[in-house]
């Protein structure tokens, strides 16, 4: 069974599509999304053709990733439907002409360990290049709202100053090491939204969000969640690369893209805000007891090898303050055991 087909899942996206927000705003409106077959970016997209479905809005949607089979596979529903156009495209050259956007929201981008040590690189130039091409198109094409997706790993480790991250603070990156491409370019694309509205008045918001998990997450996803995830749904014992204190803030993948698409919405042009389900704070090590418990499995401990290792956040404590975003109005509508369960039977639904 494939994502789109399964009623679990079906269900979440409706109710998305049933929130109170302006959704006017998007109706009749063209919109590019990179990163297209993310976890969150492919969430976004179901979410909108939904309303084209049950609303009529006639969202028309440029859906940008590079791999064409992938694509095929989880966009087939709407492959043939005239609001929805894929394009093959490296974010890192300039766009071909795609015509005037409304929004353009970008997402993608290496998201996970072995990316990041593998294609340290690669990694940078999603971050900083892409960002900057889609930028240069923003401006140039009268696009009204450009939305960044930002993380968590720009604030880098927490100094022991403060309890939670909020959109002010400043931690502190070892820019000396492979890992820190990713933060650091992340940084460096908010600055780029922030140059392009300083030079050439582009509107911008960004999301900074928190760990992100759910039946979207990629198979070669090598999150400790991802992996985790992946084993339950399989069956198997969870493996713990670590002693699992790190204490990190999570969001349902599902919710992610409601905060997307109502930060696009309704947040302040120039804000950054994160994104972030306040009560789905929780160690490594207990995000793996509980998934061990679901599949009736145990959890077992073994080394990372050199690669993950590198990849790896150093990160012990990144919890995440959500005050911003609860006050202009969005709470998270699946906490963390609910989203963990509902991963979990939609991934076993699939095999």
């Amino acid at each position: 069974m494939k994502i789109l087909e399964n009623e679990m899942y079906q269900g979440d996206i409706r109710r998305v599509s049933g929130m109170d927000i302006p959704w006017g705003k998007l109706d009749n409106k063209k919109l590019l999304i990179t990163g297209a077959t993310g976890m969150i970016a492919s969430v976004v997209i179901d979410i909108l053709m939904k309303r084209n479905k049950e609303n009529n809005a006639n969202i028309r949607i440029c859906a940008i990733s590079r791999n064409r089979q992938k694509a095929e596979e989880r966009f087939r529903a709407y492959w043939d439907n005239p609001n929805f156009t894929w394009i093959s495209h490296d974010i890192n050259n300039p766009l071909p002409e795609l015509g005037n956007m409304v929004y353009i929201l970008h997402a993608a981008s290496n998201t996970h360990p072995r990316a990041y040590a593998a294609d340290p690189i690669g990694t940078i130039a999603a971050n900083v290049q892409g960002t900057y091409q889609l930028l240069e198109y923003a401006s140039s094409h009268q696009c009204e709202r450009f939305f960044f997706f930002s993380s968590v790993e720009i604030y880098g480790e927490n100094k022991n100053d403060v309890d939670k991250f909020d959109e002010t603070y400043l931690g502190y990156i070892d820019c000396n090491t492979t890992r820190a491409g990713y933060p650091e370019s992340k940084r460096l694309g908010e600055a780029l939204c922030n140059a392009f509205a300083a030079q050439k008045g582009q509107d911008f918001v960004t999301g900074r969000f928190s760990r992100v998990y759910g039946p979207t997450m990629s198979a070669e996803d090598s999150k400790a969640i991802a992996q985790f995830v992946r084993k339950a749904a399989a069956g198997e014992d969870i493996v713990l690369k670590s002693a699992g204190n790190q204490l990190y803030s999570y969001t349902y993948a599902v919710d992610a893209a409601s905060a997307a698409l109502y930060l696009l919405l309704n947040g302040e042009n120039g804000s950054a805000i994160n994104v972030v389900d306040t009560s789905s704070d929780i160690t490594l090590k207990e995000l793996a007891v509980l998934l061990a418990k679901a599949a009736g499995t145990k959890v077992v401990f073994e080394l990372p090898d050199d690669t993950e290792k590198a990849g790896y956040s150093t990160a012990t404590k990144a919890v995440l303050d959500g005050t911003k975003l609860e006050r202009l109005g969005w709470r998270a509508q699946t906490l963390i055991r609910e989203g963990l369960f509902k991963t979990l039977q939609i991934l076993r639904s699939e095999h």
